[in-house]
């Protein structure tokens, strides 16, 4: 068993790399891997060689399913300690990185580790500049407060232009970037950068690995626009800092450490966002992005106090980053491993984990034992004793712990803040070949949703089929080829259907009575519900509002159960009730015969009355869609969304190309690659990702009603 090579705190980087689908997160990662000296020989992603996509189904789609984690260390190529703001010898650095998918079908792996990270890189194509997936996770990254380094990648890309790249930055991020280097040559001249405050120019050769570059000094005919661009990053850097303010005004000299010194204050309270360019696939540019990742992005003692609260008191707790404090951490994703079982990654954010420890699960309020910590590099591992605040590692031998749930010292219970989930959007269902795949069926579903929080199972009683949903189609085919792979399941698999959802869209009252008499005891329930409609996205509430004990309160919970049960099973068409809250009022019980059943029924009664007086209706899906087309095709491209009911938002130019903007029913765009591959002689390429849910128009509901076969259905009322 190794020891974990010690590492200072402050020498510590948490870090992520996102982005939109294809624009180089992998390829980064892999050369990021070469120059640590973690990997010997480069990945390639066409070649299906990469460390971090280790998947059979990653390799083999070439994108990114999971998040991989890994550990590298990283001595600057140039000496300068940016946490004491002064020129030092070569410290070694310890950089976890975790890889996370572009496609929007697997956010929830973005989103949790977001939630984990200190920083981030975000990827950006130097042709395409801000793209839509870019956005998502630029504003899922503000949701956790990351500060971020932007990496132009792709320069040496026919239709590369790094200052539209940054102006995309600044509308549609809304960020402030500031431009540290310069390219010098563009797309197939493209060869190096110039720092803007090393004053350097950096030239990579022919060599092919990028390994070895020269610094040089910058060539004549940039020194002008150097000069230019050198000023405005003082300017900008002077403004975040008072003191530099003052120099910056009074003409002083502000040296280099003390420029980066304040711009490392400035990045960690997200004032400024540095932009570095280079070629990740020409291997370009990396090792001045490693530098920034060292000067830059925070380590854990930048964070301060990590705020959560005591689930004995409910008062809220802090904890520092000090390996002497008590241990508090998060379980952030769960992976299945054929060799280990199952893996629990966890970043340690106060005190000591150590191998062979009992922990305790403070959201479950149950004790586990810690069997092995695991340094991950992708799917390989390295064993080591202990872990210490602000590490990121994989514990094995937790059977309870899920996703988002807090792990501490038992002594000092603190829960932090879990992480939020969207909800699916489309569902298939799925039914095993045989008796045999019957058992292994149920085991595989439940290990592949420990992993994915977004990927959710259901059974349909009627049917006697197993549903399941997620956020998109290529997430669940994923799904269903892993369920054969690793479980050896074999599975009938129905076409994808769109998760619909039922609300009301007025408040009602309704009354339940259940009475039954057959000699000896009999059952009674009896109870009127109120329903009133809530904003989209708000869910449910239930509420008791009895007075004067019309029901007594041990059967409040039978009736919260009938009023979920019959939620869940829907009234119009059979899916899940959303938006609305649901209030007990009024009702009565027999001293002998009220029974939870009783109630349970009697709710369920009430709950039909009720919304089918409250105008039930239906709602789907809404799906963002942006479409790049060439222009001549534009015509036809906007027609067809228009007969797929959507809401065109607008278009703008890009080069070549037209991008349409719009919002389209997910129901309508079943098929929708094939349709507009042949509307564009195969030149188009679409993007969707879910946005919100809206009513169905009455005429299709109707349609539905038609064809149901659900027992429950009423006619929709408008």
């Amino acid at each position: 068993m190794a020891e974990s090579k010690s590492v200072e705190l402050d020498k510590i980087r948490n870090i992520g790399i996102i982005a939109h689908i294809d624009a180089g997160k992998t390829t980064t990662t892999e050369r990021i891997l070469f120059y640590t000296g973690k990997t010997y020989k480069i990945g390639d992603i066409d070649e299906g060689t990469t460390v971090m996509d280790w998947m059979d189904q990653e390799r083999e789609r070439g994108i990114t399913i999971v998040s991989a984690a890994t550990t590298a260390y990283w001595t600057r190529s140039t000496p300068f300690d940016s946490t004491q703001g002064k020129s030092s010898g070569q410290a070694e650095y310890r950089i976890n990185i975790i890889d996370t998918p572009g496609h929007v079908d697997f956010t929830a792996e973005v989103e949790r580790s977001l939630r984990v990270l200190d920083g981030g890189i975000t990827v950006l194509d130097a042709e395409e500049g801000v793209q839509s997936q870019s956005e998502t996770v630029w504003r899922q990254a503000d949701k956790y407060k990351v500060p971020r380094i932007c990496f132009i990648n792709k320069m040496d890309k026919l239709g590369a232009d790094f200052f539209n790249t940054i102006k995309t930055i600044e509308d549609r991020l809304g960020a402030n970037p500031l431009i540290m280097v310069l390219p010098i040559g563009v797309e197939s001249t493209f060869k190096g950068i110039v720092h803007l405050i090393e004053q350097k120019a950096y030239i990579w050769g022919s060599d092919e690995l990028g390994a070895k570059f020269d610094v040089t000094e910058i060539p004549e005919d940039m020194k002008a626009q150097v000069e230019e661009y050198r000023h405005k990053l003082i300017e900008k850097i002077a403004g975040t800092d008072d003191k530099l303010t003052h120099k910056y005004l009074e003409g002083s000299e502000i040296s280099n450490d003390e420029l980066k010194a304040a711009l490392r204050r400035a990045v960690i309270a997200y004032k400024l966002v540095p932009i570095f360019a280079g070629s990740s696939l020409r291997n370009k540019g990396v090792q001045p992005l490693l530098d920034a990742v060292v000067d830059y992005l925070p380590s854990p003692l930048d964070l301060g106090e990590i705020v959560g609260f005591n689930p004995k008191t409910n008062l809220e707790e802090k904890r520092n980053s000090d390996p002497s404090q008590p241990m508090s951490g998060l379980a952030f994703k769960i992976q299945i491993d054929p060799h280990v079982g199952k893996l629990t990654y966890f970043r340690v954010y106060s005190g000591t984990v150590t191998a062979g420890s009992y922990i305790y699960n403070s959201t479950k309020n149950i004790k586990e034992r810690v069997g092995r910590i695991l340094l991950m590099h992708a799917n390989h591992r390295e064993e080591i004793k202990d872990a210490k605040s602000g590490e990121i590692v994989a514990l094995v031998g937790l059977k309870d712990t899920a996703t988002g749930d807090t792990l501490c010292d038992e002594k000092h219970p603190i829960v932090l803040e879990k992480i939020s989930f969207p909800e699916p959007v489309i569902s298939l269902a799925i039914e095993p070949k045989t008796k045999a795949d019957q058992e292994k069926l149920g085991f595989s579903l439940k290990r592949l949703s420990e992993e994915d929080p977004t990927f959710s199972i259901k059974s349909n009683h009627e049917t006697g089929q197993t549903i399941i949903s997620g956020m998109g189609e290529l997430q669940l085919e994923v799904m269903v080829d892993r369920m054969k792979r690793e479980f050896g399941v074999s599975a009938n698999v129905g076409a994808p259907q769109v998760a619909y959802k039922e609300t009301i869209k007025e408040k009602a009252e309704g009354e339940g009575k259940y009475i039954r008499q057959s000699g000896g005891r009999g059952q009674y329930g009896h109870c009127f519900l109120r329903v009133t409609p809530k904003p989209r996205g708000e869910g449910f509430e239930f509420i008791d509002a009895i007075k004067g004990g019309a029901i007594p309160s041990e059967f409040i919970k039978s009736i919260e159960k009938g009023v979920i049960e019959t939620m869940e099973n829907g009234i119009l068409l059979g899916y899940p009730m959303v938006d609305m809250e649901v209030t007990v009022y009024d009702g009565s019980f027999h001293e002998v015969d009220s029974s939870d059943i009783a109630f349970k029924i009697a709710a369920s009664k009430a709950l039909q009355i009720a919304t089918k007086l409250g105008k039930l209706t239906l709602l789907e899906p809404i799906m963002k869609v942006e479409v790049t087309t060439p222009s001549e095709f534009l015509g036809d491209v906007i027609g067809d969304l228009s007969a797929k009911r959507a809401q065109i938002l607008g278009t703008e130019e890009r080069g070549k190309a037209t991008i349409i903007l719009s919002m389209v029913p997910l129901a309508e765009l079943s098929g929708y690659a094939t349709t507009l591959r042949s509307m564009s002689q195969g030149r188009a390429s679409y993007y969707m990702e879910p946005s919100h849910y809206e009513e169905v128009p009455k005429n299709i509901i109707e349609q539905m009603l038609a064809k149901s076969t659900f027992t429950g259905r009423v006619s929709a009322q408008q």
